[in-house]
């Protein structure tokens, strides 16, 4: 185990030096553990962002895929085609562009920054035992000119903020139940951060009708608990850098969905046949129609009705007669009538 330890630290210890060095860059700007830990989070992130929009994208896309999705597993139902099913699937997943597990990309490159950033903290609380039993601190990985390794030792390798020491863990032993309460309430923001950001997600998904898959859902319940058993085994230290990094991607994200740059491959995702689907809605778009084309036609007559007196033809300059009133005519058909 000791050599499995010690292959890896050699691997990892330019990177461990270099962000040790640059978190020593922060503290001697700002002398605050804490801050010092904000501002390194920030430039991690800042390195992350185009992954996280990327996965952000393709959770999205994955959403818009539910009903092609749904429509090839009412084909390929039961356990014979089970295979076809996954042959089809992956089929579509390539056609689209999307990674069935993009979503959860960003919190999955969490864990070598959580294994690295695990390592520097340890370094810079490392402690030696002297000959006369005494503790020392004996600093890692930053430059023993720096100012944050001048206060390491006079400290004895405690990293204190706010009366607490960073370097210690939820189960460390703190003195009192009291001292240990605010390592259990980091865990528990960074846990509820966690589910808040997918909570983010599934909140778009339905507010634009679209449904999460299976696949997904089960990730986001299953995740953000594995990684608290994470927070409760590593130092305070490296919780405060998943608190601040899970908000930062909880405020990308919400930009991402206000601008419109989550929806996938620039508003379109590709489907088998050449059709797209608007990253707006689960429309799916066709080629738009062409106006029907108006023919121009003479204007029919008028149907006449059929009390209405026909018109009859007459010269130009002949002069139109006068109708006769109405009672005239009926009297002279009653003496018709009576001729008759």
């Amino acid at each position: 185990m000791h050599s499995i330890t010690h292959f890896f630290g050699s691997v990892f210890s330019p990177i461990f030096h270099a962000i040790a060095w640059l978190l020593a860059f922060f503290y001697g700007l700002i002398p605050n553990y804490a801050i010092a830990i904000v501002l390194l989070t920030v430039v991690i992130m800042g390195l992350l962002t185009p992954l996280t929009v990327k996965s952000t994208r393709s959770m999205m896309a994955m959403s818009k895929l539910q009903p092609e999705i749904k429509k090839l597993q009412q084909k390929y139902k039961g356990p014979e085609n089970r295979q076809m099913l996954n042959d089809e699937m992956m089929k579509l997943y390539r056609e689209a562009g999307v990674n069935p597990v993009g979503g959860c990309l960003p919190m999955l490159l969490q864990a070598p920054f959580l294994f690295i950033l695990y390592n520097v903290i340890k370094g810079l609380s490392f402690t030696v035992t002297n000959k006369a039993g005494k503790i020392m601190a004996e600093p890692r990985y930053i430059p023993h000119s720096s100012k944050m390794y001048t206060n390491l030792i006079q400290s004895g390798g405690q990293i204190k903020v706010w009366g607490m020491d960073l370097s210690l863990k939820p189960f460390s032993p703190h003195g009192s139940f009291g001292a240990a309460i605010p390592f259990f309430v980091f865990v528990a923001v960074a846990v509820a951060l966690q589910y808040f950001q997918m909570a983010q997600i599934n909140n778009r998904n339905r507010k634009t009708g679209q449904a999460m898959p299976s696949q997904q859902q089960a990730m986001q319940r299953v995740l953000p608990i594995i990684f608290a058993f994470f927070y409760l085994a590593i130092p305070a230290a490296v919780v405060v850098y998943m608190i601040i990094s899970t908000g930062i991607r909880i405020i990308t994200q919400d930009i991402m969905f206000r601008t419109g740059v989550s929806n996938p491959n620039k508003g379109k995702v590709a489907l088998p046949g050449g059709s797209t689907i608007d990253g707006e809605s689960d429309v799916i778009e066709r080629p738009a129609a062409k106006p029907a084309t108006i023919k121009s036609a003479s204007p029919k007559p008028v149907a006449k009705s059929a009390n209405q007196p026909r018109a009859t033809s007459r010269p130009s300059n002949q002069p139109r007669s006068t109708p006769k009133p109405q009672g005239q005519a009926r009297s002279k058909a009653k003496r018709k009538r009576k001729a008759r």
